[in-house]
Formats: C-alpha cells, sequence, structure tokens
C-alpha cells in the first residue's frame, strides 16, 4: 500500500457537518501509530466553536475500500459495457424519473404563468393607452409584471437546462466506463485516479461514509468504517 504520507486523497475528504475539507493527519502516540483525516474547521477552532465533532476516517480503511471499489468496477465493465451502462443507468432510475416529472410539471407550470404575464402585460398597456387606469397604477403594475416574467424567464431556463442535463446522462456513462478501463484493476491508488474518477468522499460522524463519483448519477457507496 502506498505510504500515506503522499496524501493521495487531498481535497477529496469532506466533513458531512460543515463541509470543510479533512486534513491528515497521524496518530504517534498509541503503540500502533495510524495515519487518520478529520476535519479541519474542528481541528482549528475546536468543540466550542466548530460546527462538526471530533469523528474521524482512518487512512488505512479508506484506502482499501476505495480500492476495491474501483477493481469492483472494472471487474463490472469486463463483464460488457452494455450491461454495465444498464446498471447505472437504472441505479437511481427511480429517482431521476421521479424527478424530471417534478421538473417538466414545473417547466409547464412557468411557461403557463409567462404566457399569462405577457397577456397582462399587454391588457395593461390597452388600459393605459385608453386612460381606463392612472399613469401611477399603469407604472406601478408594469414594474410588478416585469419583475415576475424575469423570475419566470430565469425559472424555465434553470428547469430547461437541468432538463438538458439529464437527457446527457448516457454521454456521461460512456465517459465515465471508458475512466474505469483507464483506469482497469488498479494494485495502488494514484493522485491522478482519485481526481479523475471521484469527485468527493464525505464523512459523517455516527454513519457510514459516502463515496461519490465522476459520474453524479450513480448513488454514493456507502462505506463502514
Amino acid at each position: 500500500m502506498k505510504s500515506a504520507t503522499m496524501q493521495i486523497f487531498s481535497g477529496l475528504v469532506k466533513c458531512a457537518d460543515c463541509g470543510c475539507s479533512m486534513s491528515f493527519a497521524t496518530n504517534k502516540s498509541v503503540s500502533k501509530p495510524f495515519s487518520y483525516f478529520n476535519c479541519t474547521s474542528y481541528r482549528q477552532y475546536g468543540p466550542k466553536h466548530a460546527d462538526c465533532t471530533a469523528h474521524y476516517v482512518c487512512y488505512d480503511t479508506l484506502y482499501a475500500y476505495v480500492l476495491s471499489r474501483l477493481r469492483y468496477w472494472s471487474a463490472q465493465a469486463d463483464v460488457g459495457e452494455e450491461h454495465l451502462k444498464g446498471q447505472l443507468l437504472h441505479a437511481n432510475d427511480r429517482e431521476q424519473q421521479r424527478m424530471t416529472r417534478m421538473r417538466e410539471a414545473e417547466l409547464k407550470r412557468a411557461q403557463k404563468r409567462q404566457k399569462e404575464l405577457d397577456r397582462l402585460f399587454s391588457k395593461l398597456y390597452e388600459d393605459w393607452a385608453a386612460e381606463r387606469i392612472t399613469e401611477y397604477n399603469f407604472n406601478a403594475l408594469s414594474e410588478k409584471y416585469q419583475t415576475e416574467q424575469a423570475e419566470v424567464l430565469e425559472k424555465i431556463e434553470q428547469l430547461q437546462a437541468e432538463l438538458a442535463t439529464e437527457q446527457q446522462a448516457t454521454v456521461s456513462i460512456g465517459q465515465w466506463i471508458d475512466l474505469i478501463h483507464q483506469y482497469a484493476y488498479p494494485e495502488e491508488l494514484t493522485a491522478e485516479m482519485l481526481n479523475a474518477l471521484i469527485e468527493k468522499i464525505v464523512v459523517h460522524e455516527r454513519r457510514p461514509c459516502r463515496i461519490w463519483t465522476r459520474w453524479s448519477a450513480l448513488p454514493p457507496h456507502w462505506m463502514l468504517i
């Protein structure tokens, strides 16, 4: 196993409570010294001021588990890429479908409201031109409608972008599988490999760690520590 002093997990290990990166350290005060990661915020500010606790993850435990997961995905890729793509696509399928339906429904509501605002604005202008409302009321309502129009348009663009991202998931799968082949059956971990395949490793206090891959649609792996 690689020497822990290389800190190949640098920047990847995060505290679940405060979101800070976790710092690398070695406990040499015991008969069998060991290296670990604990929260930078807790280490810097202590229990009175930090937003988290002194929880940690052992370096050797983390190293062994991550290595085993990467070897597992290598084996899955060897079984067959189409089979693996199917696994990955359906790994979070129900949740994705639910989120897609929610976004599509929200997009329809926003687009409907956009059309309503266009009609209201047109009617407002007609009323002002025909002197059915005062200029003061016209300006007040005009500002109100314009503000809402901008908010609705921003919401529509955001939802359309999110839906487009979901549709590109299969492309991401292919790229991720290519990376798995590139780093197939690793004998040891490297910083380059970890940064290519893993987005972050979140360490909880009384729950398993969660390992998030670079392919965001793949649910995180829970690591018992």
